[in-house]
């Protein structure tokens, strides 16, 4: 059978004596030039296993110092200008570890949760919530669907809100913003926005209370008007024949299998999302 040697037993075999040979042989261990040779293959083996593992923790040190530099803005939100800086900082040290690489569609195929922003149209968002007591903002996503794709895909920005007293907290009902992606270099795609969507609507209990009262028997009329708010959905169409589809250029400029570092184009902002479990 054939044995199959790791890096390390392959720098640390040594050749032995063939003891049935007639003519005697000159071993390594009697050889100074190739004893050597050895310890210089050997040595440089080790230095490879050991700068790959230092890069990999480098990286992974420099992940965890730009989440850590964000964590405390709201993702965005309350961000100072120093902060903001330490931020920017943070972020092009991750990006360095990952220049000059292509995309890989299948490893950006999946759900991102959104961990930080400077993207003004998310901001907003944001700012609303903070003035307004009633409405809130939950989780934002992207979702990416391109595992199978060469050239591009579908990406889908998702916004978790709530309205107090009548949708159920944080994510009572669900902003889709869907969009068709073109990888048109290494690293840039191009998004061509499509529809605007309101859906998955979960009223809170005071407002089924006051729909349909617990104490009295549930009529078709409230029964038919719970079922039209459960399934509702209202969607917007962003292209149209006598429009010119919306669209803009996306920088993908860090992506490995937890962090996505994204900068759009125009300075329209960076993101920092970290990957999530797959949207129900």
């Amino acid at each position: 059978m054939e044995t199959l040697l790791t890096p390390f037993s392959a720098c640390l075999s040594l050749p032995t004596r063939n003891v049935v040979e007639s003519r005697p042989r000159l071993s390594w261990t009697s050889n100074p030039a190739a004893r050597l040779c050895r310890k210089r293959d050997a040595l440089r083996c080790f230095a490879q296993v050991a700068t790959g593992s230092d890069s990999g923790l480098e990286v992974e040190r420099r992940k965890y110092d730009l989440l850590q530099v964000a964590r405390d803005t709201q993702r965005g939100l309350v961000a100072t200008a120093e902060q903001r800086a330490s931020i920017e900082e943070a972020l092009v040290s991750v990006e360095s570890c990952d220049a000059g690489s292509s995309i890989d569609l299948a490893r950006l195929d999946g759900t991102w949760r959104l961990n930080y922003t400077s993207a003004p149209d998310v901001l907003v968002l944001f700012e609303a919530a903070a003035r307004l007591p009633f409405l809130q903002v939950g989780q934002i996503f992207q979702k990416f669907e391109c595992a199978d794709q060469s050239d591009g895909g579908i990406v889908l920005n998702v916004v978790r809100w709530s309205i107090s007293t009548l949708l159920e907290e944080q994510e009572g009902a669900t902003l889709n913003v869907s969009a068709k992606f073109t990888v048109v270099s290494k690293r840039h795609i191009y998004l061509q926005f499509e529809e605007i969507a309101v859906e998955n609507l979960k009223i809170s209990e005071q407002l089924q209370a006051v729909i349909a009262p617990a104490v009295l028997p549930r009529s078709f009329l409230s029964l038919q008007i719970l079922q039209f708010l459960r399934t509702f959905r209202a969607q917007v169409p962003v292209t149209s024949p006598e429009r010119q589809s919306v669209g803009g250029l996306y920088y993908l400029s860090y992506l490995d299998r937890d962090m996505l570092l994204g900068r759009a184009v125009g300075g329209g902002g960076v993101f920092v999302f970290t990957k999530a479990q797959s949207l129900r």
